[in-house]
């Protein structure tokens, strides 16, 4: 008889493949080079069973995602058959921001439902007033772009091309957005491939009693990793940046750590605000559960067996839980660094042996776009990584996306051939990470000159707030972002902008390195001391 082992192994990397098959499909280089998508394997029920090694913020918010999706058809007693699929955006449905479009379909075995494939892809343009649709100066969502609600964009197996063609109209890159679309619907169908096949050798019954062990197996390793853990409340706190100081919104966490897993509650957290960087609970969630992962030693499987060990409260209304129609496109990339910081910072009084200190801190969002007479339309989005925080033993990592990313970089080759953009710089920021024990990583210089004007937005964080040390280890250098004029001026942005540019005008980006681990006089002596042990 096949080990249960063996049929969840090839689940997990039948969403692996759906990933490849979606990556080599696309057309932009945002998916194609970054692999900035990810995907999933959901059973009759909604649970996840299976997920590749994608990217953090989407894959907590599946479980959010799919259970949204999988009541509203049941409310609205929607059938979805065999051969359809559903896309969506809406974030307060799929748990992310307009960008992350979101493909399901049902997998069907000899008439019967099974489970559900899944997957989501950040779409470079989803309309909207900006280039790259996350406009810094939405104060509703309806600024940020294109609202797809559910619906099916592949019936019986045909794509609808009215559907399709609704949602490209609405975007500034219509060939783009229909070459990623059909890609994501592509990678559905290799994953339902891929399990009927699994099912037509070890049989429907043997391959769902797998999944279902694998879920249990997920749990008991999960527990078994926290039982070290201290027990007990541990709090936390962190700010986004605004420009308002001591007015900042703040995040708030009390963590709760006991034999049945972790409780996260958010209460105190700010309001939600009229910015773009309301956090929806599936980004809360996936934050949440991400940063109590990355502490376990060891394999963990991710399914819902290790998702149902962690709780989450956040209150309604809250940044970190708000009330449509708030903007929510810097939640997804910005707020959600600084939810996981704030975790991880709790988590180090209860795990000291465990946590880095704080990373980049940011996703360093570069949204421009513009019309060039050779090129017609374009639209450019990218994350730019940065260094990682000092850890117990090991130095940070320089050069690298942190946190809720889990992107490759876009190659400046890719780029220039791509769009009216050349490279004057991209290295090290030597010398940013935070000094310690262990050093923090050092963020990144990216510098480009534009070739026909364009409108550039920027979402960053950890430009007026440095990533924290550990353990009297010093705090990484902040971010900086430098506009160089043609006209010879130089201004120096704040982490939030849109601005109109110039051919010619040079933008200079330079990512915050990692805070620094451990006194390096002390070495970090006293790690049982909870207190005044994260640098300001």
């Amino acid at each position: 008889m096949v080990s249960w082992e063996v049929i969840y192994k090839a689940t997990v990397y039948i969403a692996e493949e759906m990933g490849v098959a979606l990556k080599r499909s696309a057309f932009s280089p945002n998916i194609r080079e970054r692999m900035d998508h990810s995907c999933a394997i959901v059973n009759r029920d909604g649970l996840i069973v299976a997920q590749a090694e994608h990217i953090p913020v989407h894959l907590g918010s599946f479980r959010v995602c799919v259970r949204n999706i999988i009541r509203l058809l049941r409310e609205g007693k929607i059938y979805l058959g065999e051969g359809d699929m559903i896309v969506f955006n809406d974030p307060y449905i799929s748990g992310t921001h307009l960008n992350d479009v979101t493909v399901i379909a049902p997998i069907y075995y000899r008439g019967d439902l099974v489970g559900y494939v899944i997957n989501k892809a950040h779409q470079v343009d989803v309309g909207g007033p900006v280039p790259g649709s996350m406009n810094p100066l939405a104060r509703t969502i309806y600024e940020e772009g294109f609202i797809i609600p559910p619906v099916r964009i592949v019936k019986g197996g045909s794509i609808d091309n009215e559907i399709l063609s609704m949602i490209v109209s609405n975007t500034k890159t219509p060939k783009v957005t229909e070459g990623d679309t059909k890609a994501q619907i592509a990678a559905n169908i290799v994953g339902i491939k891929r399990v009927l096949e699994l099912i037509d050798k070890y049989g429907v019954t043997t391959v769902e009693d797998a999944w279902e062990r694998a879920i249990e197996h997920g749990r008991e390793i999960a527990l078994k990793k926290i039982s070290s853990w201290r027990r007990g409340s541990f709090e936390a706190e962190d700010r986004l940046e605004l420009g308002r100081g001591d007015l900042d919104p703040v995040i708030r966490v009390r963590l709760v750590i006991s034999d049945n897993g972790v409780e996260a509650d958010f209460t105190g957290t700010s309001k939600q605000i009229e910015a773009p960087y309301n956090a929806v609970y599936g980004v809360t969630y996936a934050a949440t559960v991400f940063s109590v992962r990355s502490i376990m030693e060891g394999e963990v499987p991710v399914n819902e067996g290790f998702y149902s060990l962690v709780e989450v409260r956040a209150p309604e209304g809250s940044l970190v839980n708000p009330v449509k129609p708030a903007p929510v496109s810097g939640g997804n990339v910005e707020t959600s660094q600084r939810i996981a910081d704030t975790v991880l910072k709790a988590l180090s009084i209860a795990v000291p042996e465990r946590v880095p200190a704080a990373g980049s801190g940011t996703m360093f969002n570069v949204m421009m776009g513009g019309n060039d007479p050779s090129r017609g339309y374009w639209a450019y989005y990218e994350t730019i990584g940065g260094g990682t925080g000092g850890r117990p033993g090991k130095h940070g990592v320089s050069g690298v996306h942190v946190n809720m990313t889990n992107t490759l970089n876009t190659p400046i080759e890719v780029a220039e051939r791509s769009y009216p953009v050349i490279y004057t710089a991209y290295m090290i920021r030597e010398n940013s990470g935070g000094r310690g024990k262990y050093r923090g990583g050092d963020g990144i210089i990216r510098a480009f000159k534009l070739l026909s004007p364009a409108r550039l937005s920027i979402m960053a964080e950890r430009i007026e707030r440095a990533p924290w040390g550990l353990w009297g280890g010093e705090p990484g250098k902040p971010g900086r972002i430098i506009i160089r004029k043609m006209d010879g001026r130089e201004l120096i942005m704040p982490g939030k902008f849109t601005i109109d540019l110039e051919a010619g005008d040079e933008v200079v980006i330079e990512t915050p390195g990692g805070g620094g681990w451990g006194s390096e006089e002390t070495g970090g002596e006293g790690l049982d001391k909870a207190s005044n042990h994260i640098k300001p």
